[in-house]
């Protein structure tokens, strides 16, 4: 017997690597849309099963698998959307990352005419265009131009120096005195519920983390979202990622990822 993947004659579908080869593609669609590598790869799945549950002479007619991929996964995405709102509406803290308008994730980041992208979210070409330049408005305000990498990892340790030795001058000196720090722990973990505003503020906060900190704290330099960050780990067990923001040399943003069951990736690191 022989499904939408497999050919009668038992030979290889060669459309499998192709198809496959989306896969990176699709999963950073959809951790873009979702923010959350779970979900992403949840949606990925879906898109895939929905394809090999297709016949192959339904396979054949389709003229591009690649756009037919993504037009399905960003409907999975609007959908888990939906959910995820209700899911928030009773979410303990803050949630974090948030993701990207639709519109501007599928025209800006991955090239598509603002006709396709209608076509994909259901809406008309102009209500997308008008979203895509809304959320260029908005990153463009939140965002100043980052230090290099290097320079930005320097200010990373030498943070990370300041906080092991429990120096606030130091800390204050290395945070930008309109700074934020935001907190994620799902409602599983002890966090911070509420963002902390100011340089000092937060100083003062990630000195009282240190001194209510137990068990066999070590903290990591590793690369987070693409940019130095640290890794805080408990008996070698990665309990919380800090993601930052520098702008000229100081800390503008600090994001802190607690909750477990957004770390998953991280346990093996």
């Amino acid at each position: 017997m022989s499904t939408g993947s497999e050919p009668a004659d038992g030979r290889p579908d060669p459309s499998l690597a192709l198809i496959m080869g989306e896969r990176r593609r699709l999963i950073n669609l959809t951790y873009r849309l979702l923010g959350s590598l779970a979900e992403a790869e949840d949606a990925g799945q879906e898109t895939y099963a929905r394809w090999y549950a297709l016949t192959r002479q339904q396979q054949d007619a389709i003229e591009s698998p690649g756009a037919w991929l993504t037009t399905v996964a960003s409907r999975i995405c609007l959908n888990l959307l939906g959910s995820a709102r209700a899911r928030r509406e009773t979410y303990v803290g803050n949630w974090i990352p948030e993701p990207l308008p639709v519109a501007f994730v599928l025209h800006d980041v991955f090239r598509y005419p603002f006709a396709e992208v209608a076509e994909i979210t259901g809406r008309t070409a102009t209500a997308c265009r008008q979203l895509a330049t809304s959320a260029r408005r908005r990153i463009r305000a939140a965002q100043a131009p980052m230090s290099p990498t290097a320079q930005q990892a320097g200010v990373i340790r030498a943070f990370k120096r300041a906080w092991e030795a429990k120096d606030i001058e130091a800390l204050v000196g290395l945070l930008d005195p309109n700074a934020t720090a935001i907190a994620d722990s799902g409602g599983l973990v002890i966090a911070f519920l509420h963002p902390i505003d100011g340089g000092e503020q937060i100083a003062r906060a990630w000195i009282e983390i240190a001194n209510l900190a137990t068990g066999n704290i070590s903290f990591l330099e590793r690369t987070v979202n693409g940019q130095p960050g640290l890794v805080a780990q408990q008996d070698g067990v990665t309990v919380t990622v800090f993601a930052f923001e520098v702008t000229d040399s100081r800390i503008k943003h600090i994001w802190v990822m607690r909750n477990p069951e957004k770390l998953r990736p991280w346990m093996a690191t």
